[in-house]
């Protein structure tokens, strides 16, 4: 990271940047900065920011030539633009030191205790337009086959809709904080390492049959999937020690 933004709240740039390009900038930085866009997910497309902030897509292109410079963000030819840039008090995540201390295996512990009560709940409480929206969430994971990035981060946002779907805010809580110090330790690079081809078309089949079981209001099925997935998770994890 750059220090010399590092508690900045625009970016300056050495070389000069038109007025538009440089409110694209500050307006893509503040959102980083705030976690709105938090450290290693994929910003919209260039098309997607250019409707949204009424501009060219040349000029969100110059903006993201400037924040990678900067290094803001990191570009993958054919996957998009990824957020490098941590926030020095970042927004709803966990003490440094907490992440720090999670192991892997701490991780895989609080998710036994944490997803089966939230399966259960979710299928009892899930409204019909939140099964909907999941639904649509399985069809955007189906769709991938080599992107562990994106696969990552619509994989973190199916559980956190069946987290929220439990009507139980402070389990979802709970859950997104489990989330939040995944991403800032280890396993996340863990997870990309195990991240085959073919081991996202066995999560794919997982999440769907996870998704029959919830859309069928099947309590017992969706429990015990999410049981064996974990036991799953675990015997992966052993494996890599």
């Amino acid at each position: 990271m750059n220090k010399n933004i590092k508690d900045a709240s625009t970016i300056v740039t050495s070389q000069p940047i038109g007025a538009t390009v440089q409110i694209v900038v500050d307006t893509l930085f503040a959102r980083i900065k705030s976690e709105e866009y938090p450290i290693d997910t994929r910003l919209p497309s260039e098309r997607t920011l250019a409707s949204e902030l009424g501009v060219a897509r040349n000029t969100v292109r110059e903006a993201l030539d400037v924040l990678e410079n900067q290094k803001v963000i990191r570009r993958r030819a054919g996957s998009g633009s990824f957020v490098t840039y941590r926030s020095g008090t970042p927004r709803n995540a966990p003490e440094n030191s907490v992440a720090d201390e999670t192991s892997p295996l701490d991780h895989l512990v609080v998710r036994g205790i944490l997803e089966p009560e939230m399966v259960r709940l979710a299928v009892v409480n899930m409204t019909p337009r939140m099964i909907t929206e999941l639904s649509e969430t399985l069809s955007q994971i189906e769709t991938i086959q080599t992107d562990m990035d994106q696969f990552i981060e619509l994989e973190e946002k199916l559980y956190m809709q069946i987290a929220e779907g439990t009507g139980n805010p402070l389990l979802a809580s709970c859950y997104k904080l489990s989330i939040d110090t995944y991403r800032q330790s280890f396993r996340t690079k863990l997870r990309r390492r195990n991240l085959t081809p073919k081991r996202i078309q066995d999560y794919q089949k997982r999440y769907n049959t996870l998704f029959n079981a919830i859309s069928s209001r099947d309590v017992a099925s969706a429990v015990e999937f999410i049981k064996l997935h974990l036991v799953e998770e675990q015997q992966l994890l052993l494996q890599e020690f």
